[in-house]
């Protein structure tokens, strides 16, 4: 029997629960020890999922010479610079989008994963969520030659609050993060480049310090076009809708669930159970470390994206 992976995860909010989800349904790593400067909020966590040791301090836990990984789920502001002292400390990495809030920080994680030659991997969970990976094969084999990716990414998020509505100390961006998603994704789906980037947004809002409306238009080198409307604003269905327009073919992507262009749900034969999108995410990760291979979502294969939000960022400056 393969011995578990043993995992470190940083950060209890409502992401790092997904991760804690996810890795019980796969079975092939354990979770010995959640992180958060909160330690009381650890302590909780810990006890639910019954892991026994907690933590305060990162580099405290990183000390222990029979840890193999760990997930940062931790404040965006924090990921460039612990990813880094992970790989410093010989852990591999798995780092939540976004990899970084500048392209200086996303490039040195890549510098970094280069030295140490671990797997170092961005959580850009729309490479593998099912119904994208069930178009990305029909893609690469033409069956569907993507025209227009319309994408809808709103939520209802006025105040700083996780996804849980838990307050936090940090604030959330519609570009570094969310949009995120969709440019890596855009590039992932069409195989390349964007060779035209815009962007606008509304009004900064005065207690958070960022826009709350966005607005982005991608192009590919073979000409697909991606529009992408970004909301905090948005009083209705929450969360990221993807209308991917082919010829003649339409399909709509949320998460998990993939439709035709008139909502029907398709029967797509799948070979093997649905897992989540975030299982799938950590299982490549726990195959890449267990394979000495790269991973789908590699700290360098998404740093193209990286680059056109450093491009799109420049514009609003």
């Amino acid at each position: 029997m393969i011995k578990p992976l043993k995992v470190a995860l940083a950060g209890a909010g409502a992401f790092g629960i997904q991760h804690l989800d996810a890795i019980q349904s796969l079975g092939v790593a354990e979770v010995v020890c959640i992180v958060d400067e909160n330690l009381q909020k650890a302590r909780e966590v810990a006890g639910r999922y019954q892991i026994a040791q907690t933590s305060a301090q990162l580099d405290e836990v990183l000390s222990q010479p029979d840890l193999d990984a760990v997930i940062l789920c931790t404040p965006t502001p924090l990921h460039a610079a612990q990813a880094i002292i992970c790989l410093q400390a010989g852990k591999h990495v798995q780092v939540e989008i976004p990899l970084a809030d500048s392209l200086d920080d996303a490039q040195a994680v890549a510098l970094w994963q280069q030295r140490t030659g671990l797997v170092a991997m961005c959580g850009h969970t729309r490479r593998f969520n099912w119904g994208h990976q069930w178009l990305r094969e029909r893609i690469l084999t033409g069956e569907f030659s993507l025209r227009q990716l319309d994408v809808q990414t709103h939520f209802l998020r006025r105040f700083n609050t996780n996804a849980l509505g838990q307050p936090r100390n940090w604030t959330d961006h519609l570009l570094w993060h969310h949009a995120a998603h969709t440019v890596d994704l855009f590039q992932y789906q069409t195989g390349e480049e964007v060779i035209a980037a815009n962007v606008l947004q509304g009004p900064i809002h005065p207690r958070l310090g960022i826009a709350l409306d966005m607005s982005i238009q991608l192009k590919s080198r073979g000409g697909a076009v991606c529009t992408l409307s970004l909301s905090f604003n948005n009083d209705g269905p929450l969360g990221s809708t993807f209308r991917y327009i082919g010829d003649g073919l339409t399909y709509i992507a949320r998460y998990d669930v993939l439709t035709n262009g008139m909502g029907e749900t398709l029967d797509l034969d799948m070979a093997e159970p649905v897992l989540s999108g975030v299982a799938r995410q950590d299982k490549e990760f726990f195959a890449a470390i267990r394979e000495c291979r790269e991973p789908n979502a590699s700290v360098a294969s998404v740093l193209p994206c990286y680059r056109v939000l450093h491009q799109l960022a420049r514009q609003l400056e």
